[in-house]
This record gives C-alpha cells, sequence and structure tokens, in this order.
C-alpha cells in the first residue's frame, strides 16, 4: 500500500513517522517548504501520552465531555495504539508534553527521526502540489491524506458538486480579536485571578493572555494575549501592526494593553524585549463537512481519482478552533488514522466511515470547548457590570 501525505508540516510528519515502520506499506512525503522556520512556542497536551482513560480525560474544561462522546472501547482503542508507538517517537511525544518547544523544533526533530530510522520506505518529494496534482498521482489501491494546514488544499473538492469554496467547510465565526506577542525580561505566570485584577481599570477593552500561551524559557517570557474588537474596528486595521501603530490609531485598544502590561512590570520588575507584535484575525471555529471522499463513493461508479481510492483530511484540514493550539488535535488524529491504516480487515468504506465519526466526535469536543470558553470570555468581560452580566447567564 502506497500513502501520499500531502504536507509536512507536524501532523505530516507524525504520520509520516507512524506509517514509516508499518509492514507492507511505502509513503509519499509532499513539502513545498525548504526548511522549518516557524518558531512560535507550543505545548502538547498530556492526553497525548496518557497511558489509562482516566489520565486521558483529566482535562478540566473537557474531560466530562469526552467520557460522554467516546465509547470505552474507542479510549480504550487508542490507547492500545499509543503503547504501540514506536520509542524513538514516543520518547520525543514524552518530552515535548513536559514544557513550551519551537515549533519548527517539532518539525526537524520528527524529519530528523524519519531519516536517521535507515528505512528506505519514505519518499521525500520537494515540490508545490496542486489538487490536480493530488488527484493525478492517485492510483487504485493508495491512500492520499491532506494535511496541509486551514486552507486545505483538498477539502473542497470532496465533494463531487464541484470545489467552490467553503463546499465542504462549515464555519462558526467567534469574534473578532487582536492577537498581542511580546516578549518580557523576567518570570510571568497568568491565571483568572491576574487576568481580572490587571483589568480592573479597563471598561471596554481587555487584554486576555492565553495561559497555555504564556511560558518562561529561563531568560524571557513569552506572552500571548487577545483584545476583543468590533467588526468594524477589525475591517479599519491591517493585517499586522505594532504597538506604536496601534497607540496612534486606537489609542482605545492599546490602552487596555499598556495597563495590563504596567501592573505585570509593577509586580515583577521587568522590561518588554523589543516591539509588540499585533496581528488582527476573526476567530473561525470550523470543521470540513466531510473528512473523507465517501460521497464520491456513494456517487457511484467513476473514473475520477476520488471515486477509486481512500482520501483523508487530518489536522488543521479537518478540524480548528483559535482558542486553544491545534497542534495536540492534529497529533490525536494523526495517530487514529495511522492505527485505522494499520488494520488490514476493514473494507475501505469501514475505514472512511470509522474515521469519519472520529471526526465528527473530535468535533463536538472541540466545538463544546471552544463555546465554552467564549462563554467564559464574554462573562469575564462583564464581571464588573452586573446587568450586563446577568444577560449573557443563562440559567435553567
Amino acid at each position: 500500500m502506497r500513502v501520499h501525505v500531502v504536507g509536512a508540516g507536524p501532523v505530516g510528519l507524525l504520520l509520516t513517522a507512524l506509517l514509516q515502520s508499518m509492514e507492507g506499506s511505502s509513503v509519499r512525503l509532499y513539502e513545498k517548504r525548504r526548511e522549518y522556520t516557524r518558531t512560535r512556542m507550543v505545548q502538547l497536551s498530556p492526553y497525548l501520552v496518557a497511558d489509562s482513560v482516566e489520565s486521558y480525560r483529566a482535562d478540566a474544561i473537557d474531560g466530562d465531555s469526552v467520557e460522554a462522546i467516546f465509547d470505552p472501547t474507542e479510549l480504550d482503542e487508542a490507547l492500545a495504539f499509543r503503547q504501540s508507538i514506536p520509542r524513538d517517537l514516543d520518547a520525543l511525544l514524552q518530552s515535548w508534553v513536559l514544557g513550551f518547544c519551537p515549533l519548527n523544533s517539532i518539525e526537524q526533530s520528527i524529519s530528523d527521526l524519519i531519516d536517521a530510522r535507515g528505512l528506505n520506505t519514505v519518499e521525500r518529494r520537494a515540490e508545490v502540489v496542486t489538487a490536480e496534482d493530488a488527484m493525478a498521482m492517485l492510483e487504485p489501491g493508495d491512500v492520499l491524506i491532506d494535511s496541509t494546514g486551514c486552507k486545505s488544499l483538498l477539502r473542497d473538492h470532496l465533494v463531487p458538486a464541484g470545489a467552490a469554496d467553503g463546499a465542504n467547510t462549515i464555519s462558526v465565526r467567534l469574534e473578532y480579536a487582536l492577537v498581542i506577542t511580546f516578549l518580557y525580561g523576567q518570570p510571568y505566570n497568568c491565571n483568572e485571578s491576574c487576568k481580572y485584577h490587571k483589568n480592573i481599570d479597563n471598561a471596554q477593552y481587555k487584554f486576555i493572555p492565553m495561559v497555555h500561551r504564556t511560558h518562561y524559557d529561563g531568560n524571557v517570557s513569552h506572552v500571548t494575549g487577545i483584545v476583543n474588537i468590533t467588526a468594524d474596528e477589525y475591517e479599519a486595521m491591517p493585517s499586522r501592526c505594532d504597538g506604536d501603530w496601534l497607540r496612534g490609531n486606537f489609542p482605545g485598544v492599546a490602552e487596555s494593553m499598556d495597563r495590563f502590561i504596567d501592573k505585570i512590570k509593577e509586580e515583577t520588575h521587568g522590561e518588554i524585549i523589543g516591539d509588540l507584535e499585533v496581528v488582527r484575525i476573526p476567530l473561525d471555529l470550523y470543521r470540513a463537512r466531510n473528512a473523507t471522499n465517501r460521497r464520491w463513493l456513494a456517487a457511484g461508479p467513476s473514473d475520477h481519482p476520488f471515486a477509486n481510492s481512500p482520501v483523508f483530511l487530518a489536522g488543521d484540514s479537518a478540524i480548528g478552533s483559535p482558542y486553544f493550539q491545534a497542534i495536540s488535535l492534529g497529533f490525536e488524529c494523526a495517530m487514529f488514522l495511522a492505527g485505522l491504516i494499520a488494520q488490514r480487515d476493514p473494507t475501505r468504506r469501514e475505514m472512511l466511515d470509522r474515521y469519519e465519526l472520529y471526526i465528527y466526535k473530535q468535533w463536538l469536543r472541540v466545538y463544546m470547548r471552544s463555546k465554552m470558553i467564549k462563554h467564559n470570555k464574554d462573562l469575564f468581560e462583564s464581571i464588573d457590570d452586573p446587568v450586563a452580566l446577568l444577560e449573557k447567564l443563562h440559567i435553567y
């Protein structure tokens, strides 16, 4: 069986490393980048290396959701596959759940591991792949996996009706926000109490650090936070700017950020290192309506490549949420898909149906988690205004 993996980001690389040593499989890995350059810091969720159902669902936000959504047998199968992961790869995963790591270090480490194994089951191709290219290279019996990220190469091609934008995508706009990142020369830890007390003087805009994107590397704290803005403000801003531009053009937004930072300085006596990086984005929660090409199979016999070989979306190609790092969810999808491919008994239709059900259940988990975070943020922004707070509460 030949598996085409398009996109050699962290999810594509993990899939390749998992499939590399499977008997009877070969992998073609396609990547347009010559080197890994994304330096943002990420931390993998501990559930990726869980050794029991209890540790897998040990999450303050969606632990109960996991138990409600997934059948016990599904969780047992997932844990069993984790225990079969090769030791060299498992050692990397175990280290990445302990703290933060640059994204390009994770990518480079998996890439080096694939090469160091000395197996000839992986063929790398450094080239730009179009949707048409992907269809042309797919032969009967092959498997095609799209791990190209949120701007998925194949997502909207998985339905026979056509490849119109959004044809196979459902998206929920949660809010518009500024994502503000800065470096700080002292240790800084954030929790809900910190967020509240440092925003007391911010009536309209509140700068809210993302707890799991705030870390100290021994010398510098890397802090990422968001400020909720209106749709009109979003349209009036450039996609990227610095702190000076924001202060000159949207002083109200900038003041909330500066007040928060000033209070950090009062407590820890540090200074901002370099400039602020400000990115304005729409915060969208999305999923592929179909994470496989099963609609092509249901349409009946056809000469189209997607009607004859299984196609899967993995990672951000299938699901994405703005409120927490998607790399852990992407790795979770990669593990399930690799385990599914390793089982040679299921029919092609059974493989597609099982993956679709799995992705839908992960979507329920992500949707509930994201909506809860959004609701809690809305309550937090009205916490000193009882009337506004009561309007956002839905009791019984």
